[in-house]
């Protein structure tokens, strides 16, 4: 019988085929392993900041002194259409430029969102799901 668990970080993330995913916030110390899973979960290449059409999710690599992490998610919800979600990706704890539980907790709904899932990805960054409440 064929699993249908979610296997690699990408499926634990929930991303399929045809899905357009927004990468935010890349640097030198992001995981390639972990893009490179994703663009192969999607089956496309992930799109920037400047792409101007609505994604599916975005992907925003955040650390301890990007900033003030309300701004950075209210600017990820940008192109982000309706029930789709941001995964926080932040170093762990323990790591340099970790962020905060906390400060994840408190920024979330002052940017409009609610925290529903977090999932280890890889080594050295924890991923934290953050979706826009329903709206009738």
């Amino acid at each position: 019988m064929a699993s249908t668990v979610p296997t690699g970080p990408a499926e634990r993330l929930g991303f399929k085929p045809g899905m357009v995913i927004q990468e935010l916030g890349w640097d030198n110390d992001t995981d390639d392993e972990l893009r490179a899973a994703v663009e192969d979960a999607v089956d496309a290449d992930l799109v920037d900041g400047d792409y101007g059409n609505d994604v599916d999710a975005v992907l925003l690599w955040w650390r301890e002194e990007d900033g003030d992490l309300v701004d950075g998610l209210v600017d990820a919800l940008t192109d982000l259409v309706g029930g789709g979600a941001i995964w926080l990706l932040t170093p762990k704890v323990g790591r340099p430029g970790a962020v905060d539980p906390a400060d994840i907790a408190e920024a979330a709904p002052l940017a409009g969102l609610s925290q529903t899932t977090t999932a280890t990805v890889s080594k050295d960054w924890a991923a934290t799901r953050l979706v826009a409440p329903k709206t009738l």
